[in-house]
């Protein structure tokens, strides 16, 4: 009998430690940036700090959180990283600030990074990302800086984003991006050299133009 209650006890005393030690990635955004973590190579260890053991990732270096220790801020611009970007981004709700300019990361831009609605900055420039900028990105209502400039990107520059009312800078630059320029909406002001060099763009817009050309890709 006291063999059995022994047993009890160690168990309960497992099971109320279990409720107080901290859990690792103990929370959403935890668990996105190891997953960004693993995906990316770290030469310089920038992310050395990165302890998936900490309930929360708000002391890690190059990342901000807010009083609730929501990241709200990853500032990891010309950090000598490689590698490519993951969709677990899209679970950092309280984003506003992504910048991971002058890497080397390649592959292509998350659509799931079009959940981030309070996203103010997305700062990809001077890397060497391909694929197509993702129509998603136009769900971005309290974007104000896009950054995507000295890329390999490719296809149309969505009409999506014309609609993004709180848009005020736009860099697609350097790219090989193809189909007509925007000039509806938050392209309205947007500066032609901010388009330059990218061999297939076919210039602004005509106004009515329902639909890009089918052969951009």
């Amino acid at each position: 009998m006291a063999a059995v209650d022994l047993s009890v006890t160690v168990t309960l005393a497992i099971f109320a430690a279990s409720l107080v030690l901290p859990k690792a990635c103990g929370n959403s955004d935890g668990d996105a940036l190891s997953s960004l973590r693993r995906s990316l190579s770290d030469p310089d260890k920038v992310l050395e700090s990165w302890d998936p053991n900490l309930v929360t990732p708000c002391t890690w270096f190059h990342v901000t959180c807010n009083k609730d220790s929501r990241v709200t801020r990853l500032d990891l611009g010309n950090s000598n990283l490689s590698g490519h970007l993951v969709p677990e981004l899209g679970k950092l709700e309280h984003l506003e600030y992504l910048e991971l300019y002058r890497n080397n990361i390649q592959g292509s831009i998350p659509s799931e990074l079009g959940k981030l609605k309070k996203l103010i900055s997305l700062d990809l420039y001077n890397n060497n990302i391909s694929g197509k900028i993702p129509p998603s990105l136009g769900n971005l209502k309290s974007l104000v800086f896009l950054r995507l400039n000295d890329n390999q990107l490719t296809g149309p520059i969505p009409r999506t984003l014309a609609s993004v009312s709180s848009l005020k800078v736009v860099d697609v630059s350097n790219n090989n991006l193809c189909g007509p320029i925007p000039t509806t909406g938050s392209f309205e002001h947007v500066p032609l050299h901010n388009f330059e060099n990218n061999p297939r763009l076919e210039g602004p817009e005509l106004q009515g133009l329902a639909s890009y050309d089918t052969n951009c890709s």
